[in-house]
């Protein structure tokens, strides 16, 4: 059994389990399915409150999706997570990428 299978299985006996959405969110970014990536991560962050590292995976989807306004506006929201919870370096690696992503997209 694979990881992505294994954290399947513990879906299927626990989906309201915020850490096997964030499981299962990184296991189908590795895949590169961003759609199904998102759709976990969407779901952690409403059922618990992350510190930074789950706005960077979603803006990610979303980024290579072609959904680059929810990207910036994940990589914002992440931004005042990652203060909140004073991780300064995490919020400049996103303050630096939303740049980027405002220059390449005329946002």
């Amino acid at each position: 059994m694979d990881r992505l299978e294994y954290f399947l299985e513990l879906f299927k006996k626990s989906p309201n389990n915020p850490m096997v959405h964030y499981s299962l969110a990184i296991e189908y970014l590795k895949r590169k399915d961003y759609e199904k990536s998102a759709q976990h991560m969407e779901t952690y962050l409403k059922m618990k409150e992350d510190e930074g590292a789950g706005y960077k995976l979603l803006a990610k989807c979303y980024e290579e999706m072609g959904q680059y306004e929810k990207a910036i506006n994940t990589l914002e929201e992440g931004i005042q997570k990652a203060l909140k919870h004073n991780h300064p370096s995490m919020a400049e690696e996103m303050r630096s990428w939303l740049e980027d992503l405002k220059r390449l997209y005329s946002f």
